[in-house]
């Protein structure tokens, strides 16, 4: 658990596949920001495959907001193979054009592929219907994690 201005609070990280079923969980602190757990939670992802063999760790596309825009994310995913569907924000864009030729190209992004965005968050808000989840009442991180695999579970028997 992180301190913040609220008091004591927890960020949940969660990749998801197509459909909104989680298919990794982490937990960080609450005042710490999202873009530095985005290398670890790709990490976290193990999927088996039907017929057996090595679990699938590599997504095809990571579909993400403007917070996971760092220049050393999008070299990372494009070193592994993976489309990297994340809006440059604003003030990166900039920059970008401040330093004029050094600054690089445009990002570029399939703003289609960007609308099935709203399954993560439409994940986030049936994990929140458990009221649990919503208020954050287990004081240790452990136990707010087991609950939240709890649900996600749930999630995925729901399906």
């Amino acid at each position: 658990m992180g301190r913040s201005r609220g008091g004591l609070s927890t960020k949940t990280h969660l990749a998801v596949d197509g459909r909104g079923g989680p298919l990794a969980i982490l937990i960080g602190p609450g005042q710490g920001g999202d873009s530095p757990m985005l290398l670890p939670l790709l990490a976290a992802i193990r999927v088996p495959r039907p017929g057996g063999g090595r679990p699938r760790t590599r997504p095809e596309a990571v579909l993400a907001d403007k917070a996971y825009s760092a220049r050393g994310h999008r070299a990372e995913l494009r070193r592994r193979g993976i489309t990297a569907v994340i809006p440059e924000p604003a003030d990166q864009a900039g920059h970008r054009r401040r330093r004029g030729s050094a600054g690089g190209r445009p990002i570029g992004y399939d703003r289609i592929a960007y609308r099935r965005r709203n399954v993560i968050e439409r994940a986030f808000n049936q994990l929140k219907a458990w009221r649990g989840l919503a208020t954050r009442y287990d004081k240790h991180a452990t136990v707010f994690r087991g609950a939240v695999v709890f649900a996600s579970i749930l999630l995925w028997l729901r399906d």
